[in-house]
């Protein structure tokens, strides 16, 4: 789209990526009330066709191109981000209890590589202000909860913040999302080992047994798990019983990137996104799929910059997907390519 490549993105990246974060919403939200411009977005980037309706894990998804989580992390802005032709939006990571996050600067983009570090650290309002944007949401728009544990709360009591969590949000959430995956909560991805996963994942199972409507459940998983950790979490998925996997997060591995050792080492530590976790994100999505013998349905994210991109995790067996970092270097259009190339496969 030239109005993003050619105008809109070469200011925002000359702003520090987080600054540049909140002025897009900020003014993708003040555009939209301009009178005619909700009709106006809707035609530019909505895609409407049967073909593109995926039904996964109970939920109808009018098309199966969601937005991930960590973009609207309090809920703040579905109202705005319906218009740029999602399927789904998942909003968080939050927590029971506001927190700061890391210090700032926390988000930083590797523009050789089109792809971003962050070590934001579960910064968000928490659960309260959250619940009031969430029973204000969009009628139409499916939402997913991805939740987490606060900075503060030791593993061994970390599931209580995952059920305060899902009891607060159950009511205005289609699906939950259990992030256990973050690499920039000091500890969190020990969550990810077999014997505390089993636990937190069949408490919240329970929880949701109990409901008179289930919400589905989903895990998010590292991509830097080998072989033997991702059987386990095929283990875990059928043992519990929860409704699927998004994979995945966030990486640290830094093999490959055409960013100088210079740069990567004045950036520090983080989780890499974008291309360069293309490839290594399509094969968990491909191990999952075929080990499992495509048992549970899997979302995939990570790398997603072209239509391309997008089929690729759908072939390796991915039955949604969810674009994060390509959103940002390709800008809004990228919704509609995927939609329209999925239509003409």
């Amino acid at each position: 789209m030239i109005g993003y490549q050619g105008l809109i993105k070469p200011f925002l990246f000359r702003l520090k990526p987080e600054k540049a974060h909140y002025f897009t919403l900020s003014l993708l939200r003040n555009t939209l009330r301009i009178p005619g411009m909700k009709s106006l977005f809707t035609s530019a980037f909505r895609v409407d066709s049967p073909k593109l309706h995926r039904k996964v894990f109970g939920i109808d998804f009018p098309n199966p191109v969601g937005l991930a989580a960590g973009f609207d992390k309090n809920a703040a802005y579905m109202h705005e981000l319906q218009y740029l032709g999602f399927g789904f939006i998942e909003v968080g990571t939050v927590t029971p209890v506001g927190q700061e996050g890391n210090p700032q600067p926390r988000l930083f983009r590797l523009p050789k590589d089109e792809a971003l570090i962050n070590r934001m650290g579960f910064n968000n309002a928490g659960l309260e202000p959250m619940l009031e944007f969430l029973k204000n949401r969009p009628k139409n728009l499916i939402v997913g909860g991805n939740i987490g544990k606060n900075k503060i709360t030791p593993n061994e009591k970390a599931g209580e913040d995952y059920a305060k969590c899902f009891e607060a949000l159950h009511p205005y959430v289609d699906y939950f999302t259990v992030n256990v995956s973050s690499p920039n909560t000091p500890n969190l991805r020990a969550l990810q080992e077999k014997e505390p996963l089993k636990a937190l994942l069949s408490d919240l199972k329970a929880r949701n047994q109990e409901k008179e409507i289930q919400r589905p459940i989903l895990l998010k998983i590292a991509p830097d798990l080998n072989h033997s950790q991702l059987d386990d979490i095929i283990e875990i998925v059928q043992e519990t019983k929860i409704d699927g996997v998004i994979a995945t997060n966030t990486t640290l591995d830094r093999s490959h990137l055409n960013s100088s050792e210079a740069e990567l080492g004045s950036i520090g530590a983080g989780g890499l996104s974008g291309k360069p976790a293309r490839e290594k994100s399509t094969e968990v999505i491909s191990y999952l799929s075929k080990h499992s013998n495509k048992s549970f349905p899997i979302v995939g994210v990570g790398g997603i910059h072209s239509a391309q991109d997008a089929l690729e995790k759908l072939e390796a067996g991915a039955d949604l997907v969810q674009v994060y970092t390509g959103f940002i270097y390709e800008g809004p259009s990228l919704i509609k390519r995927i939609n329209k190339a999925l239509l003409n496969a």
